[in-house]
C-alpha cells in the first residue's frame, strides 16, 4: 500500500507535454524573447533548469508580484524582471539573518554584510532592470515588512529549501519561512518549488537537506502543515540518471563537481549524469 503522501503525489502529476494545456501565461511570447536574449552561459543551463517550462507551470505572468527566494546573482531574476514587466514587482527574499551563522564557511564579515542585504540586493537588482522591466524590493525571512503582507501573487523556492530544512531544528528557519510565505501571499496565491529530490526509499537521516536532497513527501507534508494545498507536480526537471544514495552529496554533480574536478574519470561520470534530479511542485495558499 502506498504511503498517503505518495498517493497524492501520483494523482496530480503533469507531464512536460501537458504544460500548455495546464496554463497559458499571457507573457508566453515575451518569455521566449527574454530567454533568447540571455547570455550564452545562461542558455547553457536551460537543458537542466528548463526555465520556460518551469515558469509556465508555475503560472508566472506579466504584471504579477513575485517573491524569489535566494535570488543570488540573479540567474532567474534577470529572466523574471522583463517578463513581469513595468506593472510587475520582483521581491527578493533571503534567509533569516540568524541562520547564516550555522554555515561553517560563512565568515563574521559576511554575516555583517548580510545585515544590509535588503538594501544592497535591491540596489544591485535595480541595475538588472531593463527598460519596461519590473520594480524590485526585498526582505529577509525574519523581518517581513507589514506593508508586504498579502501582496504577492507567487513565491518561488528554486533550489532554496534544503538548508532551511537542514537547520530547522536550530531555529525554526524553514518553519518560519513557510509562515512568512503564507503571510506575504494574497489569498489563493501560488508557491512554486524546484528542489533536489531524494528517492522515497532513501534514509530520512540522509535526505534531511544537509546533502542537498529532500523527499517530495516530506516537502508536501511541511507545506500542508503551514496552510498550503498541494496542486500538482511536473516531471520537467526530473533526471533519472541521478540515483543518489546515502553518502552522496548533490554538489558532486555539475556545475560544482565537488571531489571530481581533478579526477578526469570521476568528472566524466558526473558529467554523464548531469545536474540533479529535481522535483517541481505547485502549491496554493488556502
Amino acid at each position: 500500500m502506498l504511503h498517503p503522501f505518495l498517493k497524492k503525489i501520483v494523482t496530480p502529476i503533469v507531464t512536460t507535454a501537458s504544460f500548455l494545456a495546464l496554463s497559458a501565461p499571457v507573457s508566453a511570447a515575451n518569455l521566449d524573447e527574454v530567454l533568447a536574449s540571455q547570455p550564452e552561459e545562461v542558455k547553457a543551463r536551460y537543458q537542466y533548469r528548463n526555465p520556460k517550462e518551469t515558469l509556465n507551470f508555475f503560472g508566472i505572468e506579466k504584471g504579477m508580484t513575485v517573491v524569489e527566494v535566494l535570488p543570488g546573482g540573479g540567474w532567474y531574476s534577470k529572466i523574471l524582471l522583463p517578463v513581469l514587466g513595468s506593472e510587475g514587482t520582483l521581491i527578493g527574499a533571503d534567509y533569516a539573518l540568524d541562520m547564516w551563522g550555522n554555515f561553517s564557511f560563512v565568515t563574521p564579515e559576511r554575516i555583517e554584510q548580510k545585515k544590509t542585504w535588503v538594501s544592497t540586493w535591491t540596489k544591485e537588482a535595480s541595475e538588472w532592470v531593463p527598460e519596461g522591466g519590473a520594480s524590485v524590493a526585498a526582505f529577509q525571512f525574519d523581518a517581513l515588512p507589514d506593508e508586504m503582507k498579502g501582496t504577492a501573487d507567487a513565491v518561488l523556492f528554486i533550489r532554496a529549501l534544503h538548508n532551511m530544512a537542514r537547520f530547522d531544528s536550530k531555529g525554526n528557519f524553514l518553519t518560519n519561512a513557510l509562515d512568512q510565505t503564507h503571510a506575504v501571499l494574497k489569498d489563493g496565491g501560488l508557491v512554486g518549488v524546484v528542489q533536489h529530490q531524494a528517492r522515497e526509499d532513501r534514509p530520512d537521516e540522509w535526505a534531511n537537506g544537509s546533502n542537498g536532497y529532500l523527499k517530495q513527501s516530506a516537502i508536501i507534508a511541511k507545506f500542508e502543515q503551514h496552510g498550503f494545498e498541494f496542486v500538482a507536480e511536473s516531471d520537467v526537471n526530473n533526471n533519472e540518471k541521478d540515483q543518489a544514495v546515502e553518502g552522496d552529496i548533490v554538489w558532486r554533480l555539475p556545475p560544482s563537481l565537488n571531489g571530481a574536478r581533478d579526477d578526469e574519470e570521476k568528472k566524466a561520470a558526473m558529467l554523464a549524469i548531469g545536474e540533479s534530479n529535481r522535483m517541481t511542485l505547485l502549491f496554493k495558499k488556502k
